[in-house]
């Protein structure tokens, strides 16, 4: 157990000292490829940082031998949205709220650009309807249906490059770590491409305790999938928030999560239905209904324009409140 408990906190400190490492990298990366915040956040960061959670989708639905280990799988692909929806747009709120007045804020609210990114919370919504819908239904030519999940990703990158948000934008960049005097392109894409690595071993290593540490608390495994191995895989995501948040970069923060949000709603999704029968009982649509009334609730709050940071640390609440019920159940 001792041991279990030091792989659990020595990763997860490896995980965000290697986030610090991205972050840092993806942004001197945006400014060579001249992206803007927005692109940075929802494309760049989003796409790496969300491959732990798609490789546990992949490696349980492809390689699973039995129909619990596929539900595994099914489990993390509806457990990684509940989870950024809830708790990582929840410790955005948080850790603004306890460092407004280092980042000289005006009350609490958040400065970020929120009719932008109440586009990308209208687009989840009408994707994950979707994938919810396909949940509760069968048919023989639903595996198909994968490839428009794909497709809708890649037009979701397309339109977030091609549009207004994307230009580049004057910020000031911290030193790049790796080569300081030197930030060119390829050292700011090694920097990164090692900071990944890290991160998808330290991951692993996380979820893998995590599940040792729910098989002792002797819980299920298809409530470790859907509750605590998402946790861990979202946790780079997280972790780049509270550095982004601290140094009053909560645009990148947003942004990371939503195109994050995006990429679990369609690349996971797709997965599960090439390989799985895609079908949902009670807890999975529970937990999507959480998701959709968490995201209504960011859509409102980004639609208005004035982000208030105590509103999104209440939307954090929300999965404690869905645990509580599914502990019960």
């Amino acid at each position: 157990m001792l041991i279990t408990l030091l792989l659990f906190f020595g990763s997860a400190v490896a995980i965000y000292l290697a986030c610090e490492y991205f972050v840092n990298g993806i942004e001197w990366c945006g400014q060579h490829m001249k992206l803007g915040a927005t692109a940075v956040g929802s494309v760049l960061a989003a796409f790496g940082t969300a491959l732990p959670e798609s490789a546990v989708t992949f490696t349980a639905v492809v390689f699973g031998q039995t129909p619990e280990q596929k539900d595994i799988g099914v489990g993390a692909a509806m457990g990684g949205p509940l989870v950024l929806a809830t708790i990582a747009y929840g410790i955005v709120g948080l850790v603004w709220w306890l460092n407004r007045n280092r980042l000289k804020a005006s009350g609490y609210i958040i400065d970020a650009d929120g009719r932008a990114l109440a586009k990308d919370q209208i687009a989840f919504l009408g994707l994950f309807i979707v994938k919810v819908s396909l949940g509760l239904i069968a048919f023989a030519w639903k595996p198909w249906l994968g490839v428009l999940f794909l497709s809708a990703y890649a037009v979701y990158v397309w339109r977030e490059i091609r549009s207004e948000h994307g230009q580049a934008e004057d910020a000031e960049l911290e030193p790049l770590k790796l080569r300081p005097s030197k930030p060119g392109f390829q050292w700011a894409a090694l920097q990164v491409g090692l900071a990944l690595l890290v991160i998808a071993g330290a991951s692993h290593v996380f979820v893998s305790q995590l599940e040792a540490i729910g098989a002792l608390a002797g819980l299920s495994p298809h409530l470790v999938a859907l509750l605590l191995s998402p946790v861990a895989t979202e946790l780079p995501e997280a972790m780049n928030a509270i550095i982004w948040v601290r140094q009053g970069k909560a645009k990148l923060a947003l942004a990371n999560i939503s195109g994050a949000m995006m990429i679990q709603a369609s690349i996971p999704s797709a997965l599960g239905l090439f390989f799985t029968p895609w079908r949902f009982d009670a807890t999975l649509l529970v937990s999507g209904l959480v998701t959709g009334l968490a995201m209504v609730v960011m859509l409102v709050l980004f639609r208005r324009g004035r982000m208030d940071a105590r509103a999104l640390t209440a939307v954090g609440l929300l999965y404690g409140l869905f645990a509580g019920w599914l502990c019960l159940s």
